[in-house]
């Protein structure tokens, strides 16, 4: 797909700047924190009714904070300067509803904020709003039953991917910068995928932490959602910092992401493998458009060679620790709020309660023999590169697709494979766009990099990034019926 198929973008001039040219216009005081928010909320005005992404509007909090912000950090690593912003609806901002997608939650509102938020408000961001998940973050689908549907903006009649849909919606419509996600099976790398953005699943700790509940986890993970290479780093740096709330937390690096960004990358090089060595089926369009990405990268004199490590018991140790998660959050959760769950919530809990030690253990030990796989496999290689999933967004009534090139899908986690690898070793993991399908759809490519080598994934991403030259600037929604 060219430039010139690139969809029409028709919102405010100020909607369709990258986050760091317009916090570069509010440092200099050219624009206003004020006229950004307008900005945001007029583009949420015209494209809402066909996506549904932002499913609560800050409103009048959103201008109280416009009118309390402290520039006391100006000119400080991840320095947001009134930026608006959007966080996830299962991550709670206090004074704004927090359903987390429940029928049995739909009146909740938050009496506090997540540490993460509070960092990020106190670098200057702005939350205009929280955008659509499916009900507690599962699923690769985002709808629910409090707020309906996401769509997605380069098909309406697609879904967005889950469980971020809405956030990486907000950022491909230009509804915002830069927009706050989640991730635990893909949570925030298939919905970048599917709707041609970019989010990062960073090492444990790098963003703030877990599930309040279970705080030393470090299965489900924060993290940034942007439309470039640089607008991922300036809000990973706004997120990093250590909190004692969250004991897994990292302190800030000596050098911020976006100035590592910045630098010459030197020599890189890449494995790639289509299929991660067998372990998840892939449809033969999705392979030719990444083929054919990494093929350019290339023949612009980067090293891509076809490889992957070997990976034994990847599927079952990955399972068993999210059955863990899902028994120790979901499963913890008053009895009222479990009776609303949707059945594959239910199934998911009743998965994780019924595990039994041994296999507990045995993931235990697993996940470690992984990892130093994926340790001194990453000694020779800076990334390697795989599928974000295996196929194009389907249909937005389908929870999850029934078959991915042929082979049937036994539930719908069975269709994320390729998001297990990074969650189960705690590696960091991007997910940026690589091309489109013949029906203009994007196809994600996903890297995966070393232990805590966010700012050298970074690099390698904006390499890639430029030798393809994808469009980054946000679009009106493509919409079709039937």
């Amino acid at each position: 797909m060219t430039d010139t198929a690139h969809p029409a973008f028709t919102g405010p001039d100020l909607c369709r700047l990258s986050a760091r040219e317009a916090v570069r216009l509010l440092d200099r005081g050219e624009v206003s924190p004020a006229e950004m928010l307008e900005a945001a909320f007029a583009r949420m005005d015209q494209v809402e009714p066909a996506v549904n992404a932002t499913v609560i509007r800050a409103g009048a909090r959103a201008q109280e904070a416009v009118a309390r912000l402290d520039r006391a950090d100006a000119g400080t690593p991840g320095w947001l300067a009134g930026l608006p912003i959007g966080i996830k609806e299962l991550t709670p901002v206090a004074g704004l509803r927090h359903t987390m997608g429940s029928p049995a939650l739909a009146d909740q509102v938050a009496e506090a904020s997540d540490p993460l938020v509070e960092r990020l408000e106190s670098r200057g961001g702005v939350v205009a709003g929280k955008t659509n998940s499916p009900e507690f973050g599962a699923g690769g689908n985002t709808f629910n039953p409090v707020f309906g549907i996401t769509r997605n903006p380069w098909d309406t009649r697609r879904n967005a991917g889950g469980s971020s849909g809405g956030a990486a919606v907000s950022l491909a419509t230009g509804e915002l910068w830069l927009s706050h996600g989640s991730d635990l099976a893909g949570s925030l790398r298939t919905p970048a995928a599917c709707c041609g953005v970019l989010g990062l699943r960073p090492a444990p700790g790098r963003a703030g932490g877990g599930p309040a509940s279970t705080a030393f986890a470090i299965e489900a993970l924060q993290g940034p959602m942007a439309r470039d290479t640089g607008d991922l780093a300036l809000f990973l740096d706004a997120m990093a910092g250590w909190d004692a709330r969250q004991p897994i937390s990292l302190p800030a690096p000596e050098e911020p992401f976006l100035a590592a960004w910045d630098r010459p990358p030197g020599r890189i090089r890449l494995a790639f493998s289509e299929d991660q060595g067998g372990f998840a089926p892939v449809e033969a369009e999705i392979r030719a458009v990444l083929r054919a990405a990494m093929t350019r990268v290339a023949r612009a004199g980067t090293p891509v060679e076809e490889a992957c490590p070997d990976l034994p018991g990847l599927s079952d140790t990955y399972l068993t620790l999210r059955g863990v998660h899902y028994g120790a959050v979901m499963g913890a959760l008053p009895d009222r709020v479990q009776a609303a769950f949707k059945r594959t919530v239910r199934e998911n809990v009743a998965f994780g309660l019924s595990l039994d030690p041994q296999a507990i253990y045995a993931a235990m030990r697993q996940r470690t023999v992984l990892y130093h796989a994926m340790r001194t496999f990453l000694e020779r290689y800076d990334a390697l590169a795989i599928p974000v999933v295996g196929l194009s967004p389907g249909p937005v009534e389908e929870e999850y697709p029934a078959r991915v090139d042929g082979e049937p899908v036994r539930d719908y986690v069975d269709w994320l494979r390729f998001s297990f690898l990074a969650t189960t070793c705690g590696l960091p993991a991007l997910a940026m766009p690589a091309g489109f399908t013949a029906a203009g759809l994007p196809v994600g490519l996903q890297l995966i990099g070393p232990p805590r080598g966010e700012a050298r994934l970074l690099q390698v991403a904006r390499h890639v990034e430029e030798v393809l030259g994808l469009p980054a600037t946000p679009i009106d929604p493509v919409v079709r019926h039937g």
